[in-house]
């Protein structure tokens, strides 16, 4: 048996959608942990990640069954989601490695902006208040601000802001390169003959 056989095929799509529930389970485990540990206040973050995990969680439940079942419609569909998360897994990190600082900020400011409850998760950790200025008369949860001596949130995020972008990046190429990997495993796959099956049988 080769490499390249049918049996070799099905065992590597049915390893890397493995993989992808493994993922899946721990951005799950990970958004739980989050919040019953407090460090997460924010039900709209919480919500994308879990989402996320589910939907990752899905489309690899479908890839195993059919690469175990070598199911040509499963297969199919399985293959065009996994071509279009590539797309746009791809182009949201190669996005995130080529942001200046410039627009680094930008996109903090949106989301500082559009976050209420992830503010305070924020200032609470980083122990700072306000986003570009601190302002006294505002509430804040961090321990600084009953001194009434705090930093402002963006010069601290914006230190650590281009390192975990490129990380993000660098993870989301990594990944997508997976997926473009799982579509011509897939492709490949559902043109191979089963040879266990009914020789006159189609695929």
């Amino acid at each position: 048996m080769v490499c390249g056989g049918f049996a070799c095929s099905r065992s590597c799509l049915c390893a890397l959608n493995l993989l992808y529930t493994l993922v899946s389970l721990l951005l799950i485990g990970i958004a739980a942990w989050g919040i019953g540990f407090g460090l997460i206040s924010s039900l709209r973050v919480v919500g994308v990640v879990i989402a996320v995990g589910i939907f990752l969680f899905l489309i690899a439940l479908v890839g195993l069954i059919g690469a175990v079942k070598h199911h040509q419609v499963l297969l199919f569909f399985y293959m065009i989601i996994l071509l279009l998360v590539f797309i746009i897994q791809f182009s949201v990190s190669c996005a995130c490695l080529a942001l200046n600082q410039e627009q680094q900020g930008q996109l903090l400011e949106v989301g500082w902006n559009n976050t209420a409850s992830a503010q305070n998760d924020i200032q609470r950790s980083l122990n700072c208040c306000g986003f570009r200025n601190f302002n006294p008369n505002e509430t804040c949860l961090a321990s600084c601000f009953y001194s009434r001596h705090c930093s402002p949130c963006a010069p601290i995020i914006e230190e650590y802001a281009g390192e975990v972008l490129r990380f993000v990046g660098g993870i989301g190429l990594f990944f997508s390169f997976t997926e473009i990997l799982g579509v011509w495993l897939t492709y490949r796959y559902r043109n191979q003959k089963d040879p266990r099956a009914n020789p006159s049988a189609f695929l």
